[in-house]
Parts: structure tokens; sequence; C-alpha cells
């Protein structure tokens, strides 16, 4: 294993492993003949990747770029958008993924509050990348891949002077919160490897065979969980991610087996979907020893344990602090939401609304440090331009990690629920404000309320109550109107935070300051998709 140290950067850790595992597979992409790039899958060893990203740093330092620049990507989960992302750090440059699912005024707000330098995108994201820039204010340079052979366009401003460091930002991934705009939450250089090395180092049933582990990964590149959690780890072992373009039921037992997998990555949808495949007698067919992700329902836990031979191992981690608690220690919680507990370089408690630590048993909300000592080590490096929300977070010296957590005798930590005003769909963080911001320019709409609601494949899905405006003209049929007001979110916004459910009502409860009761809008202990008129736009959630 790689050895990292406090003053460790990517670039360094990245040749020194290019040097010792140079023959290994570092990025592996399964066959898929559908798919537009790699059909017939590909390997990139170790010693390839060194070669293409030294290239790569001749390229951008060419033109220009170097410490202190940004460069957003827009590459889907194809492997260059590791091997840019390698270069990049090297050279002292922040990269700041884009989700390709992004409306124009979604992409724009990201190009305008990171200020790019240089956005490079895939051909077929070139008129979305357009849309964007004519509605952001700041211009960066548009460079496409496929034209990259053309040469790079220059760089607007010099780099700045100095070395790259253990604190130089090595990423800018955008996470929603609850004030409706995603946050920028910068990731330092030792933030990264340091992630990687957590993982690496969890031991027990996630233990990592050095030179030997196979890692499948379904998960997007512009997640801190697929291009920084199993990137590093395996980077640093000698191991080789596995990246496939999405998650698709179908195809995955075909990619694992065929790509030799022996850890898999996973949601809770992911469980919950595989389980709904017809049972087949190859189903232990396979190489994974063990799974690593967060979600699955407790009543599907053992029974997939059961049918496909390998463990579930429940994590707990987010984009601001990704070293891992895992349960990954005999005996096991199985079907307990249990996801470990707290770890060496990760102290956590559960505490109640005046940050008082409340007694095992009862719930509270999850909140982390690395110690008393220096409590934001390993840590994210701020909310960008933001440091009220910062400290915010990191109020009492603790940061607060909005989930709602129970601590047992052992010390074992179980996942009870999130905080308001996030819902989980499909591994995606949607902010209701966002979504209420967006209702509420509806000319329709005079008060809007977002909530989460129990899905049955999705975890969570988006339910919008909404008031409309006193004396519009009769607009027909209930559905018709909400299918118009489903039209115009999913036309702004990216498609899986447009309202899978809407329910119109005469009145939402609010306080006496006018805040809105989200809590006494249906009855407690009520399924609010069985309220009288609660109609289900789920079907029209789709992608494009």
């Amino acid at each position: 294993m790689i050895a990292i140290h406090e003053a460790s950067t990517i670039g360094e850790v990245f040749f020194q492993a290019a040097q010792k595992y140079a023959a290994n597979s570092l990025i592996a992409v399964p066959v898929n003949p559908a798919r537009s790039y790699h059909p017939e899958g590909c390997e990139i060893s170790y010693a390839d990747a060194a070669a293409q990203v030294r290239a790569l740093m001749h390229d951008y330092r060419e033109a220009g770029y170097g410490l202190g620049h940004r460069v957003g990507l827009l590459l889907e989960s194809r492997p260059e958008h590791m091997l840019h992302k390698l270069a990049l750090n090297a050279l002292g440059v922040c990269c700041v993924p884009v989700n390709p699912d992004y409306r124009p005024a979604e992409f724009a707000y990201l190009i305008d509050h990171a200020r790019l330098d240089l956005l490079l995108v895939l051909e077929s994201h070139v008129a979305a990348a357009e849309a964007a820039l004519r509605e952001s204010r700041h211009q960066p340079v548009l460079s496409v891949l496929q034209q990259w052979a053309q040469g790079l366009p220059a760089a607007l401003r010099p780099a700045q002077a100095g070395e790259v460091g253990p604190d130089t930002p090595a990423s800018i991934l955008y996470t929603s919160g609850t004030t409706g705009r995603p946050k920028g939450c910068v990731l330092s250089h030792h933030y990264e490897v340091a992630a990687g090395q957590a993982y690496a180092t969890r031991g027990g049933m996630a233990s990592i065979r050095e030179g030997a582990e196979r890692l499948y990964n379904p998960l997007p590149l512009f997640h801190v969980n697929a291009s920084i959690l199993s990137f590093y780890c395996m980077l640093l072992t000698g191991g080789c991610q596995v990246q496939t373009d999405r998650f698709q039921p179908s195809r995955w037992w075909q990619e694992v087996r065929q790509t030799r997998a022996t850890i898999v990555h996973y949601l809770g949808v992911v469980i919950q979907l595989l389980l709904l495949q017809p049972p087949r007698d190859d189903d232990q067919t396979h190489c994974v020893r063990f799974g690593f992700g967060a979600g699955v329902e407790p009543q599907l836990h053992a029974a997939f344990e059961e049918r496909f031979g390998f463990p579930l191992l429940e994590l707990w981690g987010m984009t601001e602090m990704v070293r891992p608690m895992v349960d990954c220690h005999a005996p096991r919680q199985v079907g307990t939401r249990a996801f470990g507990c707290a770890v060496e370089g990760v102290q956590a408690r559960a505490v109640d609304d005046l940050d008082r630590e409340v007694p095992d048993g009862t719930p509270g909300e999850l909140v982390i440090r690395h110690c008393a000592e220096t409590p934001r080590k390993d840590f994210f490096s701020e909310y960008l331009d933001d440091p009220a929300a910062t400290e915010s977070a990191w109020r009492g010296g603790w940061f607060h990690t909005g989930d709602m957590v129970v601590r047992d005798a052992g010390g074992m930590f179980h996942f009870v629920d999130r905080r308001k005003n996030i819902i989980r769909r499909s591994g995606e963080n949607i902010a209701a404000a966002e979504v209420e911001a967006m209702l509420l320019t509806h000319p329709w709409v005079e008060q809007a309320a977002v909530m989460a609601v129990a899905d049955e494949v999705r975890e969570e899905e988006v339910l919008a109550c909404i008031v409309l405006k006193a004396g519009l003209p009769d607009m027909g049929e209930p559905m018709a109107l909400a299918q118009d007001i489903f039209q115009y979110c999913h036309r702004a916004m990216a498609y899986y935070k447009a309202p899978g459910w809407i329910w119109f009502t005469p009145q939402i409860p609010t306080t006496g300051t006018q805040k809105i009761q989200k809590h006494a809008i249906f009855a407690r202990g009520t399924d609010p998709r069985e309220a009288e008129g609660m109609l289900d736009l789920r079907g029209m959630k789709k992608r494009g």
C-alpha cells in the first residue's frame, strides 16, 4: 500500500502508485455494445494512466493552466474524467464535476458560483454548455474533449505562484443543503487521499487485499463516492476501479461477472432492483467478496445476502467527510440500519437541538469531528464563499451532519432519518427549498411546501403541496393542471427534482410568523400518498 503523510498530494501519490503497480489495471470499463464510448470495454494500466496523465499535464501547462485555476468537467463517468482530474490536480488545478442532468439555470449557477476558468465537455453536451453560458455572468473558456488534439485554448488569467500542497483544493463538489441553492464543498488534496486510506484500512469484512481488488462502482463520477472514496482506495492499494456508465439492473451481474469484480458499491435502490430480478441458478456465481454502501432496507438486507452470497456492509459518510464509519466487524447487526461505531479519527455522538448528548437508545442528530484538538482535520475545507454556512455547520466544535441516528449500548450507530428539507431519491440529495422556490415562480402557485414521501423503489420521492392563487379562471381537471406544473419544473431543473406527487390544498398551515408547518399538513401516522386528491406524476419523471 502507498503510505500517505501529512504533506501528501494527489500527484505525488498517483505517480508513486504508478511506479509500484505499473502492470496492474487502474481503471476498467465493462463491455457494453450500446455505449457510445469503449463499447468493447477497456483496461487502463497504472503505467498507461501515468503516461496519459503526463501528456495531459503537458497540454494544460502549455496552455497556462496551473495553481489556483478551476476547471469544470462534464465528462459523465468516462475514464477520461479521472485521467484529466489526476493531471489537473497534479498541476494544482481544482476540478469541478458537472452533473449531466443539470438544466441550464442549474448549470449556469455552478459556472458563476465556482468561477470556472475552463469548462471541458463532451461533444454531446456542447449545446447544454452553451445554453448555460448564455445564462451565466461568468464566461470561462469552453473546450470539447473530442477536439483535444486541435489544441487547448489558453487560460484567460495566469496561474498563481507557489507549490501544490496538501491543503490545495482538489475538487469542489456541489451538494444540496436546506437553503435552496447547492453549496460548493471544497475538498483538499489531503482530504481525498485520506479518504482512500480510511477505506483501505477499515479492516474486518471490508479488508482490502493489495493488488487484488477490482471494485465495481455504478455511481457517477460527479459524486464523492466513485471519484474519491473508492478511486483513491484502489489507487493506494494497487487495485482497479471498474467504472460503468450508470446502474442498470439488467446489466449489473453481467458486468460484475465479466469484469471479475471483488467489491461492489451500492445504494438502497440498487439492492431493491436487483432483488426484483428473477432468481437464477448462477446468482452466487461471481467473485464478489462484499458490498459497500448505504440505504439497504432492513427487510431486504438478510434476504439479499442469503440469495447472492456476500455481505452488504452498511456505512455512513457524506461529501463533507467521507472517511466512513461502517458495520464491517463481527457480529454485524444485519437489518437494523447499523453503520458502525466511531473509529480513530472520526469521533461521533448523537445530540439534541441544544447540542446536548442524548442517552443511548434515543434519536439525536449525528455530530462528528476528528478529535478535540484538531476537530476539522481531514474534513472538507469549507463551503465555497459561504463562511457563515461553514461555521454554522461546525458550531460547538462538532460538524452537524443533519442525520438523525440512535447509538446503542455497545456504541453502534443506527441511521434513523434525515433532518427536514432534504429528500434522498436514488442517491441524489434534493433540497426541498430549491423545488419550492421553482414552484413559486409558476404563475398559478400561491404557496408551496415540498417534502419527502417514501418510495418503494427510489427510497424517497418529491411531494409538492400547492395552494393555487385566488381568482384563477377554471383550469380544467386537476391532473392536467398538475402535469402543467410538473412540466414547468421539469424544464428548469434536473429531472429527479421535479415533483413525483402533487397535492392541491386550500391552505397550508403556518406559524404566527408565517413559517410553514410541514409536520401539520398530514395527520401523524398517515401516508400522504393516500390523501384524497393526491396526484401521481412519477411516470413523467424521465431524463431528457
